[in-house]
Formats: C-alpha cells, structure tokens, sequence
C-alpha cells in the first residue's frame, strides 16, 4: 500500500523533533565560508551508518565503524576541506578529539559523538582552527541550512529536505553534500539523516540499507570514489509514535517515506554534478533479475561516452546500446526497445526513424530520460547521472592549487 507524506523541499536535518544543529567559518577553507558544523540530538538516538568499500578508508570513517557497534549516537561533527584521509595515527587521533571537543560543547559522552570530514586527501586537519571554531557553535532548531552550506565542497548549491508522514506523525529530515568522485557502491559523499521516530535498530539498517541502494547506490557522476563517503541516520523516538520494526504497521511507511527523502538528495547531487549542465535519468526496464536492471542503469549512466553525447546534444543512441551490452547483463539485441524522451529510437532491436531535431531538443532541456528496455523480464530499475562537461576537467584539473 502506497503511503501519503508531505514532502518538504525547504525542510532540513533538524526538521524532526529534538533535533539541532549549527555551523561556523573556522578558517579551514580559503574562502569566507562555513565550514565546521555540529548536528545534536536533545535526547540519545539509535544509529546506523553505510559508509565507503574503497580500501582506504579517511579517518572518520574508522572511528564512526567503531561506534556505531553499539547502535546508538547522540551527534555528529562535521568539517569540509580537508579529508582526515590517508594521514595515519595522527588523522585518528584528530578525530576523536574533534568527537571530544563537540561532546564538551553539546554535553554528551565523546563515544556517542560521530565524526565525518570531507576535502583534500593527504592532509592533516588543522586543529588549531578546528578547536576554536568548535567552541564557536551555536545549535538551534534552524541550524540545519547552517549544517548544510557548511558540508559543501565543489557543491554550488546545499542539498536538503524533509518528509512528514500523514496525519503529523514521524518526520524524517536529511542533508546531503556531493558533487564528484560519485559512483555506486556510496558515492565524495556525505549524508546525515535523522528522524523523531521511535524505531527499532535492527530495523534502521535493514531500512537504511534499502533506501541507499535505491538511491546513493544508483548514482554515478566521475565513476570515482571516496575515502569518506559516509551516510549516518538517527533516530530519537521523539515523536511519541509506537516502535517501528520490521513487520510493524509503520514499517512500511517509512521505507517509503525514507526512500522518497533519500531518492531526492541523490537526484540533486546528480544535478549538481561537477560541471554539470543536465540530469540523466536512465531507467531499465524488462530485466530478468533486479540485480540485472540496476547493473544495466548503472552502467549506461556512468558511460563517459553516453555523458559527453549528452552534453553535445548528440542523439547518439548507439552509445547507450553499446554500454548496456558491456554491462555484464543478459541482453538479447533482437528485443531491445530505446526510447529518449518518449521519442522510440529502437524497437524490437531495430533503428526506427527519428526527428534528429527534435531528439536535439529534447537532449537540450536540464532533464535527460533514457528507457530502455531489455524484455525479458520483470524487473526495473533507475539510475541518475550528469553529463560530462569541459568544466568537470576544469574543476578536477586544479582542485588543490
């Protein structure tokens, strides 16, 4: 059964009750920007964390393994610009005493504070800045647009909302920061997700894992990925509503609601894709396994070719065809159907006469839909991408000078 929510686009990550949060310039970036931020809940949450399959792994991320054993955090501290990434025990060490320095300010135990770092890799932190701007925090029920300009990197815009469940029950509120090295598998990405639902923990990860897999898991912008990708989501009970664990009447409510939050944040991290000028959205449908339709969406999404012929607003749909048949997938040339826009440029595997003009047009607007289907199967599945712009070089070209 499909549930109702109100969805807000203007919503934040301290939407949710019990939720706060705050941000400063430290001085850690260049410019005059935020840059450290803290995110608290009023009461302890249980929490849950997905986080990068790259080997090596930033600092943070190890810490926040290790804490997250327990299933339970109380907040999370946040810097862009450096990336606490391949700096030994010294990076270690400089993040939990970021976690210590925060747990001061909220007044809670270090070991229930998270720590997420994003930027340069290689560099230490400078913790002479980080500890002045800690103490420097003010949280507050509107920190959370503070949290999300302070998160960003080579992001042009922040990336937040909030879902509320129909009748005024649990709230679910998320930022997210992302614009290169995103590619399947958690995208440099970072995302914090929290709710006032009261919900079991065996739940959250099975939840959080579900709605990651429909959404941070199916986009792709460089085919790079991060040392430090993480997604965190608390949960604190606040909103007074009965336990959610699997089976129980809200269980699916909120996946629903959880996927539809986590569904918009990885469409507007594709969006604001490094140099980007247009959203892809590929679905594949006719597929005979769903393990099958996600690899095909991924892999026609994260074509440089395909991305580069959108960009130039070159119908050049053989591209498409060409990756979804390296992609590793049962594909049978004789049953596949393409169509860009609603514009049929294949059926039954068969070229079909097109308006070129019109296909130019339709490869002109922000939005780019691609269907394809494989037919034969059942299974669907989205995937979302940008196109591959001379500005993406640009932007990668210089990025530490």
């Amino acid at each position: 059964m499909e549930a109702k929510f109100e969805f807000m686009p203007s919503g934040s990550v301290t939407s949710p009750k019990g939720f706060l949060a705050g941000a400063t310039c430290a001085g850690i970036k260049e410019k005059e920007r935020l840059d450290l931020g803290i995110l608290a809940s009023e009461v302890p949450c249980v929490a849950a964390g997905l986080f990068t399959t790259n080997r090596i792994k930033a600092a943070p991320v190890v810490l926040c393994q290790q804490r997250l054993r327990s299933g339970k955090a109380a907040a999370i501290v946040v810097n862009s610009g450096y990336a606490n990434a391949c700096t030994g025990e010294q990076g270690l060490a400089d993040a939990a005493e970021m976690a210590r320095l925060a747990a001061g300010v909220i007044g809670v135990s270090a070991e229930d504070v998270l720590v997420a770092s994003t930027g340069v890799i290689g560099q230490p932190l400078p913790m002479e800045r980080l500890r002045a701007g800690i103490k420097q925090i003010t949280l507050s029920r509107d920190g959370g647009h503070e949290l999300g300009r302070a998160i960003m990197t080579t992001d042009t815009v922040p990336k937040e909302a909030a879902v509320k469940s129909d009748g005024g029950g649990f709230t679910i509120g998320g930022v997210a920061k992302g614009a290169g090295m995103i590619h399947p598998d958690l995208a440099t990405f970072l995302c914090f997700l929290t709710t006032d639902a009261r919900v079991d923990i065996d739940f959250l990860k099975v939840a959080l894992r579900q709605a990651a897999d429909v959404s941070f898991n199916m986009v792709s912008i460089d085919g790079d990925m991060s040392t430090n990708d993480t997604v965190l989501l608390m949960a604190n009970g606040r909103a007074g509503d009965k336990p959610i664990s699997r089976g129980s009447g809200q269980a699916e409510a909120f996946q629903q609601a959880l996927n539809q939050l986590c569904i918009y944040l990885a469409k507007e991290m594709a969006r604001d894709g490094e140099g980007a000028t247009k959203l892809i959205e590929v679905t594949v449908g006719g597929a005979p396994s769903q393990a099958a339709a996600r690899l095909a969406a991924r892999t026609i999404v994260s074509s440089p070719l395909v991305k580069a012929a959108i960009y130039g607003k070159d119908p050049n749909w053989g591209r498409v065809v060409a990756a979804v048949g390296r992609s590793g997938v049962e594909v049978v040339e004789s049953k596949i159907d393409l169509y860009l826009g609603g514009i049929c440029l294949v059926r039954a595997g068969c070229p079909q006469p097109f308006d070129r003009e019109e296909a130019v047009r339709v490869l002109d607007k922000g939005e780019v839909i691609i269907d394809l289907n494989l037919n034969l199967g059942s299974a669907t599945a989205t995937a979302w991408g940008c196109d591959l712009t001379e500005e993406y070089v640009k932007i990668n070209s210089h990025y530490t000078t």
